[in-house]
């Protein structure tokens, strides 16, 4: 009978952690590779190649692929035979090992993990709890799959209780357009069919942690009803031309993983969970010998893409005006350089309660003719200046876009994915525009930072606001002074032009 130490628990759950924060999985490297030497828009190709270059560097650097270093979830299967030597919980040995890995001095995650969520939202500082669910099963091993979910690409999961008659394809090709860009595509799909509503969901995160295969699959040809949805679904799903980052182009998804279970005959529950493009997931099992240290994968397997941010209009951020904003063109790629500050959900939050309360903003804050950079940046170690700081879904700020203009005097915003139809009413109100920073690309945006320093609500730790000098940060217009969108054109544009090729 396998006896498992408590410490082989923590410190195995501790080091898959830190591997998965720079090591993407080498099938996923390959299927963007892939997706790189097809693509054909411009934009698109230019943000995948982004996502590689930035995957090669976490790699060799060990430091994460993107800021939003997730949420821990964890699948245990714990063999019938199998001893504990120690009287601890398995969740407790689990969150034990979560915490060592987010403080690991070397490579320290982002604490991104609120208490109370439905009231005052308290960082729990170390990234726990992990979300953790287990299953007795025969043998005399332990195996764990550990993933962590960054909040863009959870926040997009959709679930419904379809009709056993309705279509499961044209329920998920309305859902996807829905999700819009936040989610970081291009990545995967993970679908789950049946059981009862909460089955149906932890199904569809389960699927996502299989390996990518669709171009087997295509090449064998199905052999049962999941294997033809996950083909016709990875068919239309990338004929609607949504493209990397939503910009338009030929890749949506990589793989869609679809699982099932037995359900009510009055029932169809469906749910979609996306994995984005900082896929993080590792797999290892215990039996007793001592904790796992996982190999790292070969960096030969990563492409040599050339890119460098030297193509594009610069433009300095230290005297910018609202004239030169105006000639900005949608699509169009700029380098900037110079001064931004920095604000996301709990800071926009803040301001708007100051305004409330009839208070301006804080000491040491100025946004009059500046831009806005919507990120939670990891905490610098060793000689950086900030750790990785890729962008976060700008979707989540529309709701103060219009007094953050009107009342704050900024000119511009950078964030990721789409503005929805009030942000973009707002921006074309106030004559601003909006800008994105490719998500998944955390390390290498951080690399264009030259200087940061937190300038106010530092007790919000990596949502305070900060002030960063940049040079040359690539950037791409999305929406410009007249309201035109980027996130609507391009996928309007290449759905057209897929549907003339097939």
């Amino acid at each position: 009978m396998a006896q498992i130490r408590k410490e082989d628990v923590i410190e195995s759950v501790a080091a898959a952690l830190q591997y998965i924060s720079y090591y993407h999985p080498p099938d996923f490297v390959r299927a963007m590779k892939e997706a790189y030497e097809k693509e054909e828009s411009p934009a698109a190709k230019d943000a995948i190649a982004q996502i590689l270059i930035n995957s090669r560097l976490a790699a060799l650097g060990k430091r994460p692929i993107c800021q939003d270093t997730g949420i821990v979830v964890v699948f245990v299967d714990v063999g019938m035979q199998v001893e504990w030597e120690e009287g601890v919980s398995l969740e407790e040995m689990i969150h034990e090992g979560v915490r060592r890995a987010y403080l690991n001095q070397d490579n320290p995650l982002r604490a991104s993990i609120v208490s109370d969520p439905a009231g005052a939202r308290k960082n729990t500082k170390d990234n726990t709890p992990a979300v953790i669910h287990t299953r007795i099963v025969p043998g005399k091993e332990v195996h764990f799959t550990v993933a962590a979910k960054g909040g863009g690409s959870e926040n997009k999961a959709k679930f419904a209780m379809l009709n056993p008659s309705d279509s499961i394809v044209d329920w998920v090709l309305d859902m996807v357009p829905k999700m819009g860009a936040g989610w970081c595509p291009p990545g995967i799909l993970g679908i789950g069919i049946g059981g009862t509503p909460e089955k149906a969901m932890v199904m569809a995160k389960e699927a996502l942690m299989e390996p990518i295969d669709i171009h087997e699959l295509k090449a064998r040809g199905p052999r049962n009803r999941l294997e033809e949805l996950r083909l016709e679904i990875y068919e239309k799903v990338n004929r609607l031309g949504i493209g990397a980052q939503g910009l338009g182009g030929l890749t949506t998804v990589l793989d869609v993983k679809v699982r099932d279970y037995p359900t009510h005959a009055a029932s169809l529950p469906v749910a979609i969970i996306p994995n984005c493009a900082a896929t993080r997931h590792a797999h290892f099992t215990l039996n007793g010998s001592g904790p796992v240290y996982l190999d790292p994968p070969n960096l030969q397997d990563w492409p040599q893409i050339p890119w460098s941010a030297q193509q594009g209009r610069r433009v300095n951020l230290d005297t910018i005006t609202r004239e030169e904003i105006a000639t900005f063109k949608v699509g169009e790629t700029l380098l900037l350089s110079g001064r931004l500050l920095t604000g996301r959900d709990a800071a926009h939050k803040r301001i708007a309660d100051l305004f409330e309360r009839g208070q301006g903003l804080p000491p040491g804050v100025d946004f009059h003719n500046k831009f806005i950079y919507y990120v939670g940046p990891v905490d610098a170690v060793r000689d950086e200046v900030v750790g990785p700081a890729g962008p976060t879904t700008a979707t989540r700020m529309d709701k103060f876009t219009d007094m953050m203009l009107e009342k704050t005097g900024i000119i511009g915003m950078i964030g990721k994915a789409e503005r929805g139809d009030k942000a973009i009413e707002a921006i074309k109100k106030h004559r601003a525009v909006y800008l994105i920073a490719v998500g998944g690309a955390a390390y290498l945006v951080a690399k264009a930072i030259k200087k940061a320093r937190v300038v106010a609500f530092a007790d919000l730790g990596m949502e305070a606001i900060y002030e960063f000098e940049v040079q040359d940060m690539p950037v791409t217009v999305a929406v410009d002074v007249e309201g035109n969108s980027i996130h609507k054109i391009g996928p309007a544009t290449w759905r057209q032009k897929i549907a003339s090729l097939t």
